[in-house]
């Protein structure tokens, strides 16, 4: 192998959100994560929203109105008499 081509591999120290820390080898000598296996829902069993900057209310808030544009389906024009 080149000494020139590839990057640096270090020990790693992971550090979710959770609190949780591990440590792994990658190029970078630190990483911040917001889930891992200790707190995502699908290891952990429980149901959990994450949901950081509001999406899915807006979402919600959006289409429960029922009057979103592009949902409206287009009136059919009526025949003239001439």
């Amino acid at each position: 192998m080149k000494k020139q081509g590839h990057p640096e591999y270090h020990v790693t120290n992971v550090r979710c959100g959770c609190g949780n820390e591990f440590t792994t080898r990658s190029t970078v000598q630190e990483l911040k994560i917001d889930i891992c296996n200790a707190c995502h829902p699908f290891y952990t069993g429980k149901l959990k929203f994450v949901d950081t900057t509001g999406r899915i209310e807006k979402f919600k808030n959006k289409f429960s109105a029922g009057n979103y544009a592009s949902l409206q389906k287009a009136k059919k024009k009526k025949p003239t008499k001439a």
